[in-house]
């Protein structure tokens, strides 16, 4: 039978069920991997319920250092009846299936041209403990000991991680060894020792860090100066908030009294947790709250004061599949559109779309310096592939030298040589004015704060030309945004290309590695990398300079294309949509097999001429 040979390149599924203690084995098993030099990506792919329904952990082993998914599966470590033909079916030709065969399965279910692998982990745990709790944890450790010795994987790293994971719990940390060595006594004595697919110790990590994007997101936050987070609980960005309340606790509070200097709120619902960002922001501090798309729909009427009324605010919007309650634990990016024009009236909303932890530490810390800037909300989007899944990325860099932009700030001196304060009047042309702090001077510079129309002295107003002379000033507000967000990253092609791909976000990844194999096939592509909106003329001179473009994204209703017509003025018929939206993150298989259907049905092939 055919058998995949292959070291340090290959895919591992594990299909359990939730609640089973699972997860914690599986990412033992890929954090081993990584510690032998190996780059992974795993992702986490787990049902909305506590337990019961199925879960699926998938490790990709790759020595070149893709972070994307990029389909199919090497190795399925099939440990739940419910969904068996299901992970079967997504073996590769020659693959391997390895299971619990305590009970025998009719030979139906099996495949001819997969490598079964049987190992009774249900017989071997029984006789072993009596607890049968233990006998559902051990089982996750028992499996990762087989599969160290049929991937080759050194177990000493595994035991280092045991030791780390349950330091100063001695009896834990040797119960887990004793397990671990079980399975793979098992599997050298029993199953044959390693199969086609292995891992060799390399040193292709360097140092790159493995951490989440809402982890990251909230050390952004940190250095970029927050001090209050308002939040209330929603699947998957809650981490990030829970992420923050950490590194507070470590960083915000004054060794010299001990006194912390942060405020973070669990608010009773969004709704609350968005007014109190916009009031300590107006306040003068650093506000934020995490959220997602759920949430932003709750949050924008409060959105559109914090617009109209010109505070400072920042939004990460960790996106999941929608609409209503939709799918709480799975990926999308489904809420370009809503956060763009997030409120009634007419509003438009500054977007950041980081593509790994990396950005999402750089562009949340950025995000604060551009809500002061702009005085307006900004958006960081990013999702649950990003937010949830530990990704292999660049260290984090901060210049301590840095100091934080506050925008226009009216001070107390500034007043009392005369300035002239309007608290909506643009003195620069940038469509930016000038506001103050609370209390900034005892008889000058106050205002009333106002949802409602005013003029440029904050008056309330409801005449014509206030209006429209406030919200065309906003207009250029949000152009002089362009010269602020960070610009979009061409990524040419070696060789001359005729079509262009336009791609944000989590769809990062495996684009990266698609590009790579459609230049394998000779279908070369030059791609851009959307990093914000509102967009700069890169983008437009980018489509210009193709017949074609590739518009890359995880959302049924091409969000991003449907901003580019709409904003950048772009000719729909030169833009392509590639959509995935089943809420799995994107594969690289799936963005080579769209773009070489398109490209084929768009290459002339010139017609033979019959000879008669």
């Amino acid at each position: 039978m055919k058998r995949i040979n292959s070291t340090n390149d290959f895919v591992v599924k594990f299909a359990n069920v939730n609640g089973s203690g699972s997860a914690s084995a599986n990412e033992i098993f890929a954090r081993s991997i990584l510690r032998m030099g190996v780059p992974v990506a795993p992702r986490n792919i787990f049902p909305s319920n506590i337990q019961g329904l199925p879960t699926w952990y998938e490790v990709r082993v790759t020595e070149n250092g893709y972070q994307g998914r990029r389909g199919g599966v090497d190795l399925m470590v099939a440990m739940n009846p419910q969904t068996w033909d299901a992970d079967v079916k997504e073996i590769e030709d020659g693959g391997y299936l390895f299971y619990d065969n305590t009970k025998p399965l009719p030979q139906s279910k099996f495949r001819a041209d997969i490598n079964v692998i049987g190992m009774p982990l249900t017989e071997i745990c029984n006789s072993t403990y009596t607890d049968p709790r233990q006998r559902q944890l051990f089982k996750n450790i028992i499996y990762v000991g087989a599969l160290s010795a049929l991937l080759d994987i050194d177990p000493n790293e595994i035991e280092r991680l045991f030791s780390e994971q349950y330091k100063g719990k001695e009896a834990l940390l040797q119960s887990n060894v004793k397990a671990l060595r079980l399975g793979r006594d098992y599997a050298q004595q029993h199953l044959g020792g390693p199969i086609g697919l292995k891992v060799k110790r390399a040193d292709n990590v360097g140092d790159k860090i493995f951490i989440d994007g809402n982890s990251a997101a909230a050390l952004g936050a940190v250095y970029g100066g927050a001090t209050v987070c308002a939040w209330y609980p929603i699947t998957p960005s809650s981490s990030l908030a829970e992420a923050f309340i950490k590194y507070c606790q470590k960083h915000r509070v004054d060794p010299a009294d001990g006194k912390s200097k942060f405020a973070i709120v669990q608010a009773e619902d969004e709704l609350a947790s968005i007014g109190m960002v916009i009031g300590a922001s107006w306040n003068g501090a650093r506000a934020f709250t995490a959220t997602s798309g759920p949430g932003i729909s709750l949050m924008t009427e409060f959105i559109g004061l914090a617009y109209f009324a010109e505070i400072p605010a920042v939004i990460v919007d960790v996106q999941r599949g929608g609409p209503s309650t939709g799918m709480p634990t799975r990926t999308q990016q489904s809420d370009v559109l809503a956060c763009a024009y997030a409120s009634h009236g007419d509003t438009k909303h500054v977007l950041l779309f980081p593509e790994d932890p990396t950005e999402c530490f750089e562009f949340t810390a950025k995000a604060f310096d551009l809500a002061e800037r702009l005085q307006t909300p900004i958006f960081m989007m990013t999702d649950l592939d990003i937010g949830m899944n530990t990704r292999l990325c660049a260290p984090f860099k901060w210049d301590d030298k840095q100091t934080y932009d506050r925008g226009k700030i009216m001070t107390e001196q500034m007043l009392d040589t005369g300035r002239d304060f309007g608290r909506y009047l643009d003195v620069d042309g940038d469509g930016i004015t000038y506001r103050t702090y609370p209390g900034t001077h005892a008889t000058r510079g106050g205002y009333f704060t106002r949802g409602t129309t005013k003029n440029r002295y904050a008056g309330y107003s409801e005449t014509g030309p206030d209006y429209v002379d406030n919200v065309q000033r906003l207009l250029r507000k949000f152009e002089s945004a362009k010269k602020l967000v960070p610009a979009p990253l061409l990524y040419p092609a070696d060789k001359p290309a005729r079509f262009g791909a336009i791609f944000y976000g989590s769809t990062s990844p495996a684009m990266q590695e698609a590009l790579d194999v459609l230049a394998e096939r000779g279908i070369h592509v030059n791609a851009l990398r959307v990093r914000s909106f509102p967009f700069q003329d890169e983008i437009n001179d980018f489509v210009a300079s193709h017949p074609w473009v590739f518009v890359i994204e995880q959302n049924r209703d091409a969000q991003l294309k449907t901003l580019l017509i709409t904003e950048a003025k772009i000719n729909a018929s030169r833009l392509l949509s590639v959509l995935h939206y089943d809420g799995t993150p994107i594969t690289a298989r799936f963005i080579v097999d769209q773009i070489s259907q398109h490209a084929a049905a768009r290459t002339v092939v010139p017609l033979k001429k019959v000879v008669s």
